[in-house]
């Protein structure tokens, strides 16, 4: 086996495995982890719609979850209790299981896009990846602020005279592309586990926001490399292996 051969595809799961335990943690204090589900299968239908357009998957991956970033809050207004989040969690499923079936081409990725194809991830995906995450990870710094103080005082911006929407829809966008690319390569439960499972296990042992972002950060970062590790050792497809030892994880400490 060489090693050069899963570099890049080490590397290219390594950002993710930074990325989105931080971002899960955002959206645990929001209550809004349903959302990242619902991002990574319309990611999902996109990129299949998009192939049988003729264009890459990345785009009408990126593309479909960006929409639904952009217009949740619209959901989030007449539909409360996660319900338009779930909505659009089943509204991607169904489409993208309708194109699985229906369309021969399709099958194959679809089944990539479920079960996550890191193993062949390229130096331009790497780039995408490395640069897409430096970006969001800036933004998300910029935005922490005040979705801390959202969260603590919800009525801090109509007291200041402030609109709320920027910052929310601002971070629905940022975390909606965050899954769409993470989908790409980890598939939808891969990417899920690494956005769900650290910041929950996080938020049970850590004293304080910033004490919990470091503990979801090395969660997500070992079980990123023990999975990849353990997964080529065995032959198996890295999704599935990702997402037991997180689970496995979770139960011993819960």
């Amino acid at each position: 086996m060489s090693v050069e051969l899963f570099q890049i595809p080490f590397l290219t799961g390594l950002a993710f495995a930074i990325l989105l335990p931080i971002l899960g943690c955002y959206l645990r204090l929001r209550d809004e982890w349903l959302a990242a589900l619902a991002y990574s299968h319309l990611a999902a239908a996109g990129a299949l719609l998009a192939m049988l357009a003729g264009l890459a998957p990345v785009i009408g991956g990126l593309a479909m979850a960006g929409l639904a970033g952009a217009c949740r809050r619209l959901f989030a207004r007449r539909l409360s209790g996660g319900a338009g989040d779930a909505l659009l969690l089943l509204g991607g499923w169904s489409g993208a299981v309708l194109i699985t079936a229906n369309e021969p081409m399709a099958e194959r990725l679809g089944h990539a896009l479920f079960d996550g194809q890191l193993y062949f991830a390229g130096s331009e995906q790497l780039w995408l990846v490395g640069v897409g995450g430096l970006v969001a990870l800036f933004f998300l710094r910029l935005l922490s602020p005040n979705l801390l103080l959202a969260r603590v005082y919800p009525d801090i911006f109509r007291l200041r005279g402030l609109s709320a929407w920027p910052t929310q829809m601002g971070f629905d966008l940022m975390a909606a592309l965050c899954l769409a690319l993470a989908t790409m390569s980890l598939g939808v439960m891969g990417a899920f586990a690494l956005v769900f499972i650290p910041p929950w296990l996080a938020f049970r042992r850590a004293a304080n926001w910033r004490a919990g972002l470091c503990w979801a950060l090395g969660i997500g970062v070992a079980a990123y490399v023990a999975a990849f590790a353990l997964a080529l050792g065995l032959d198996q497809p890295f999704g599935p292996v990702l997402a037991i030892l997180l689970v496995l994880g979770g139960l011993l400490v819960a």
